[in-house]
Formats: structure tokens, sequence, C-alpha cells
């Protein structure tokens, strides 16, 4: 058992949870090109070692998120970096694609650990500590996935992508000895029932649409297995709504996604977040593909890695603006304007790809649109919703964005999938233009329905707290790390 920790460790415990979350996070995009060709498998097939993380994160947050409102913050943290750790060794010892991507599926759950991080901050801290502790949290997370990317992608470059998964299992390990010595245990809370129905639900939904469209190339989209997850999944998600609607502590509340605002919110938050994978994991992997195909530019792993640095950048920098431009010019602009800077940078690289820096600038555009668009819609919550209710509303709007982080991934390598000639492992070029193409009409789309479902809204001044808010979603666009307010 824990024995009460001073404030100064439990802050760096919860830092360097937050960091580690990070590293877990860097271990995708860089790496698919790098396992396709190690494996022998197409880049499209490849592409699930991210798409397996992000749904796994995406299911964990709400759960872990729940879990972690009673007794359970200090179980909650030590299981699920037990379980992150498995799935790391699984990597670093897979010698066949099946193993690895089990393992990536069990690191997912270390995507959902930063909104546990930020309520243990809120229990045991003294309200002034915890805000400086969580905003910190939110830039560690930011800053650390920025650093992550070329740090695990030298590794990988140097050694193999096994021991990428290595040195990341050694910190984990670390940083769980850590945790079960520092965290304390917390006093219980009003009992609450675990919505398991609901989450069973939502797990066979999400897992039968995103198996459908990963692989339904490969099975054909008509054929019995594919109409089967398709129909399947699209029903039992009406099911879960309604399901979550009835009962009386759902596993997510749906009942505050009925103002304009909020449903501007939730639509844009989803459409942009499947623009981001769309967009991210496509660049780095066309800069990765060998010169001799005709296009691409070779790039070693490491190259690509830091590639993200811009985006990180920008979506950091982008943060800074949004409470600037929310009091002096119409609230409603603000997505719009984020969504159409994404779209530049998407249709950009698509036509202005002979260099790599183009490449590098297109990533820096896009964090700042991201980073206007993800700082503003939490504002927009904020703003129209009772505070009693702002967490659900936040926690809906959370899980909206981390489904869609997943069916960008699972989309993209589906378009990919559509572009590689039977026997090859590449796609040909047309495949990753057609997905940038499909990225920057998806967010021209949402710069049009944010404008127009918003509505007028005067220009005014937010609150240090929404301010706060607005800042750490920003930070955190990029990452893929799920914040649920309270």
């Amino acid at each position: 058992m824990a024995t009460t920790p001073s404030t100064r460790t439990l802050r760096l415990t919860l830092t360097l949870l937050a960091t580690m979350m990070s590293i877990i996070g860097s271990l995708g995009a860089p790496l698919i090109g790098t396992v396709a060709q190690a494996n022998k498998i197409p880049l499209s097939t490849a592409e699930w070692i991210l798409t397996a993380t992000l749904l796994t994160g995406a299911l964990a947050t709400p759960v872990m998120g729940r879990l972690a409102d009673g007794h359970l913050q200090r179980r909650v943290v030590l299981v699920a970096l037990s379980i992150v750790l498995v799935g790391l060794v699984m990597s670093a010892l897979s010698t066949d694609f099946v193993w690895l991507l089990a393992g990536r599926s069990l690191q997912g759950l270390g995507m959902g650990l930063l909104p546990v991080t930020m309520t243990i901050a809120r229990s045991h801290l003294t309200p002034p500590q915890a805000a400086t502790t969580i905003a910190s949290l939110s830039v560690t997370a930011a800053i650390g996935v920025g650093l992550g990317y070329p740090l695990t992608s030298v590794i990988a470059q140097y050694f193999d992508y096994h021991s990428a998964f290595w040195f990341a299992a050694v910190l984990i390990g670390a940083t769980l000895i850590l945790a079960s010595k520092v965290l304390p245990d917390t006093t219980a809370h009003a009992h609450r029932d675990f919505d398991l129905v609901g989450a069973v639900i939502l797990t066979l939904s999400l897992v039968g649409i995103l198996s459908l469209m990963g692989e339904g190339q490969v099975w054909g989209w008509t054929s019995p297995l594919s109409l089967t997850l398709g129909v399947g999944g699209g029903a039992l998600l009406v099911v879960w709504c309604f399901y979550e609607l009835r009962r009386h502590d759902p596993l997510v509340n749906l009942r505050q996604s009925r103002h304009r605002a909020v449903i501007t919110s939730d639509a844009s938050g989803f459409l942009i977040s499947v623009s981001m994978y769309l967009f991210m994991p496509v660049v780095v992997e066309y800069v990765q593909v060998p010169r001799s195909t005709g296009f691409g530019f070779g790039s070693s792993i490491f190259t690509s890695g830091l590639l993200l640095v811009p985006l990180s950048v920008g979506t950091f920098s982008a943060s800074r603006f949004v409470p600037l431009l929310v009091r002096h010019f119409n609230a409603r602009i603000t997505v719009p304007m984020g969504a159409m800077l994404f779209a530049a940078a998407a249709l950009t690289f698509s036509y202005e790809h002979r260099t790599l820096w183009e490449a590098f600038v297109a990533m820096g555009i896009a964090g700042l649109g991201g980073g206007l668009t993800f700082a503003a819609m939490p504002g927009y919550i904020v703003r129209v919703t009772p505070e009693a209710d702002t967490g659900a509303a936040l926690g809906f709007y959370q899980l909206l964005r981390s489904i869609g982080l997943s069916i960008g991934s699972a989309a993209a390598g589906a378009i990919l999938a559509h572009y590689t000639v039977a026997g090859a492992s590449l796609p040909v070029q047309a495949g990753f233009l057609t997905t940038l193409h499909i990225a920057a009409g998806l967010l021209v789309f949402t710069a049009v329905l944010s404008y127009l479902l918003l509505g007028r809204t005067p220009a005014g001044t937010s609150s240090p707290a929404t301010i706060e808010m607005m800042e750490e979603s920003a930070e955190l666009g990029a990452s893929g790390l799920g914040q649920l307010g309270e």
C-alpha cells in the first residue's frame, strides 16, 4: 500500500506518467513503413499498428475515466501500466505481424491514462496545485509526443523497430515501479454503478465498423462478412445511443449534446480528428517511400519522425492565440479558420511534393490549423453548458474525437489498400494523393458546417478556467491522448 507522498513527488510522478503515454503514442506512424517491409505485408495492413492502438485508447478513455471517479484511481493506473508493459514486451518479442498487432492493441490502454492522472491531481492536491499540475500534464504530453517521435524513430533506425519497443518497455517498467510506491490510495467516493453493458456494446460496435473499414477491400465490400460487420456495427451503435440515453448512470452522458454549440463542437471534433489521421500518417509514410518507385523521398525513420515536431510546435503555438481571437473577433470564425488552414496544408502537399521541406511546412501549417480548432471547441461547450453538466458534455466530445482518430486511421488504410496492386507492398502515388484530397474535402466541409451550425456568437472574454481548458485541448490535439473534463 502506498504511503502519502509529498506534493512534489506526486506531481513529478503524474508528469512522468503523461510523458510515458506520449512515448506510447510515438510508436505508431513513423514505424509503419518499416513494419510493412520487415513483415512483408502491404503498407495498408501495417497501418493497423496505429489503428488498433487508437481504437483501444478510444474505448479505454471513458471506461478508465469512470473507474477513476471512485476509489480505484491507484489500481486503475497500476493495472493499465502493467497491461501496457505486457503489450510492449509482446511487440518487442514478436516474430510476426499478428503478435505485434496484439501487443499494440494492449498498449492502447495507456492512451486513456491521462484523464486518470488529472483526476488523481484533483483528488490529492489543493485546487491551485491541481490547476497548475493539470496544465503541466497537458504541456508535457504535447511536448512528449513531439520529442517521442524522433527519439523512438532514431532507435528503430539504428537498431530495429523491436528495439524501440524494448526501450519503451524499460521506461514503462520503471514508471510502474515508481507509481506503485508513490500514488496514494483514494478515499471511497459515493458508489456509482459501472455501465458494463454500455461498454461491451460500444466495443463490439466500434470493432465491427473499424474492421470493415480496414479490411473491407480485402474481404470484398459486399461479402457476407463485410455486410455483417457493417450492418451489425451500425445497429449496435444505434442501440448503444438509446441505451445510454435511458440509463440513469451511463458510461457516456449523451443528454448534454443538444445545444447548437455542443453539436457544433461534437461534429467538428469528430470530422477534424478523422481528417488528422487521413493526413498525418499518410505524409509520414509518403516521405519514406523509396525514390525508385518514382515518388517519395526515401527518407529514414528518424527523418520521418522529425516531421511530427512542426506539427506539435504548430499545435502548441496556435493554442496561445485562440483566447485572443475569441476576445476580439466573433468566436464563430475560429473553427472554420483552423479547418481551412488544415485543408490548405493537405492540399498544398498533395500538389507540391517535389522536395522534403514541403512536407515539414505542410505539417507546421496543419499544426496551426488543428491547434485553432481543438482549442476553440471546448470553449463552445463550456459557455453554453451548466457547470454541473460540463464534465459529461466534454466527455462525449472527447469520445467522439478519439473515435474519429481511429476511423481516420482505418480509412487511410482502406484507401491505400484500394490503390495497392495485387502482390505489391506499396500503393501507387494516387493512393496517397487521394487520401490527402479526401482529408482536405472533409476539412472544408467541417469549416462550412461549423460556421452554419454555430450561428451568431458575440466576441467576449472567456474565464481563466475556460482559457486553460482551451489551451489544454489544443496541446493534446495532435497527440491522440484523451482528456475528460470534470
